[in-house]
């Protein structure tokens, strides 16, 4: 239990201070920003519903999953609240797994299931082994809450002011012209008038169109929030739930209604073989 707890704690903190230190994870329009890897993950996830709910608060569920990290860490290795805390980094994990890494196969190749193990078992281990007390929270107990709350923000300021990595960078200008293209479906599976979403090579979500005039793709975060767009075939747009903004995809992906002003980004593909591509 004692290695648990250190592997645990050392992580969670780790965790943080990965995303304190990431100056793209709080910029909207960065390759690694919260919201962009929120709307990656919704396409995919059995609870894509709520992630897209998250959407448009994108800045604060990431200021509030850094300083939850932070938190957790600490109070695992500094024994305060240590079952709520195990309970926490249980749910956290849970949470990751069914969004980030749900779709790897085979499952166990995705460490989100193997936290949510651990932190499940250390967690069932303190709750069954802890003493019936009060819940009163005396003088003591309430500066060592304090305490973890200080280490979370403390954290979070000094990875602010330690950053790793290059600055912030858009998808367009930190994604490497020299990458090969990706595949994104058989040419002959994709009829005209078909769509396909597909995550990109910056790690978001895009649609595929293909039309009698050929193929072409679009960024499915839109313009407003980041939240995802998606294609209404009735009235032929990509509409965002969230906020209402409506894009044409057969006029260059430009606004019908706003929100925003700003159309959706465009994605380069092309055929190569009997592939659709990713250029």
């Amino acid at each position: 239990m004692r290695v648990m707890r250190l592997w645990l704690g050392v992580t969670w903190i780790y965790a943080g201070w990965h995303k304190a230190s990431d100056p793209g994870f709080l910029t909207s329009g960065s390759t690694t920003f919260i919201g962009t890897q929120l709307s990656a993950f919704a396409l995919n996830s059995p609870i894509g519903f709520a992630i897209n709910k998250m959407l448009e608060h994108s800045t604060q569920i990431g200021i509030f999953v850094m300083l939850t990290e932070f938190a957790i860490g600490a109070a695992t290795l500094l024994w305060i609240a240590p079952t709520w805390a195990a309970f926490g980094g249980f749910v956290m994990s849970l949470g990751l797994w069914l969004s980030s890494t749900w779709q790897v196969q085979p499952y166990f190749l995705a460490s989100d299931s193997a936290y949510t193990i651990l932190w499940l078992s250390y967690f069932l281990f303190l709750y069954g082994s802890r003493r019936k007390s009060n819940v009163s929270v005396d003088r003591r107990s309430f500066f060592r809450i304090s305490s973890v709350a200080a280490i979370a923000v403390a954290g979070a300021g000094l990875g602010k002011l330690f950053p790793t990595g290059a600055p912030a960078t858009t998808p367009s200008a930190g994604v490497d012209a020299q990458l090969k293209s990706i595949k994104i479906v058989k040419d002959a599976s994709l009829k005209v008038g078909d769509t396909k979403t597909f995550v990109s090579k910056a790690g978001t979500p895009a649609v595929l169109f293909r039309t009698k005039a050929g193929v072409f793709a679009y960024s499915a975060v839109c313009t407003h929030e980041g939240c995802t767009v998606q294609f209404n075939s009735a009235s032929k747009n990509l509409q965002c739930a969230c906020h209402g903004a409506v894009f044409d995809p057969f006029d260059g992906a430009k606004v019908v209604t706003g929100p925003t002003n700003q159309p959706l980004a465009k994605i380069k593909v092309a055929i190569e073989g009997s592939w659709i591509v990713e250029a």
